[in-house]
């Protein structure tokens, strides 16, 4: 992810994470607003609210969101499948990468079969895992 970008989104249940998560992409100088959420269902409803928003190019909307993938309420997969649900001007250009602590392989081979799923990372996020996005 050499290059810039208006938004991404960090949705993660665990405070401590988003914060080292944030300061991370902060410090990597990639983005300029960066949307934190502790729940999938909040991130879901905000990016609803962020298509209404008249702004040329819906730059508010992230071109990444970085995804826990084990969180209550809603788990990753869960936010990925509601997400699919969303309308395309939503969708469209948004990359969803799994940041999470699962090693799970079964895990990367169910998140490929979602449409806007990227990639899959281990925590913790790091200025070399986002220059290789």
């Amino acid at each position: 992810m050499s290059k810039k970008y208006y938004t991404v989104m960090l949705i993660d249940d665990n405070a401590i994470d988003n914060m080292i998560h944030t300061r991370i992409l902060e410090n990597s100088g990639v983005t300029e607003v960066i949307f934190n959420h502790h729940s999938a269902p909040s991130a879901i409803e905000c990016l609803k609210n962020l298509v209404k928003i008249p702004i040329e190019g819906n730059r508010l909307l992230p071109a990444y969101i970085f995804l826990d993938l084990d969180m209550p309420l809603m788990n990753g997969f869960q936010f990925m499948a509601e997400f699919d649900k969303l309308d395309k001007t939503i969708k469209d250009g948004v990359k969803i990468v799994l940041l999470t602590a699962s090693q799970n392989s079964s895990d990367q081979v169910h998140a490929s079969k979602f449409a806007n799923f990227h990639k899959y990372l281990n925590k913790p996020l790091s200025i070399q895992k986002i220059k290789d996005l």
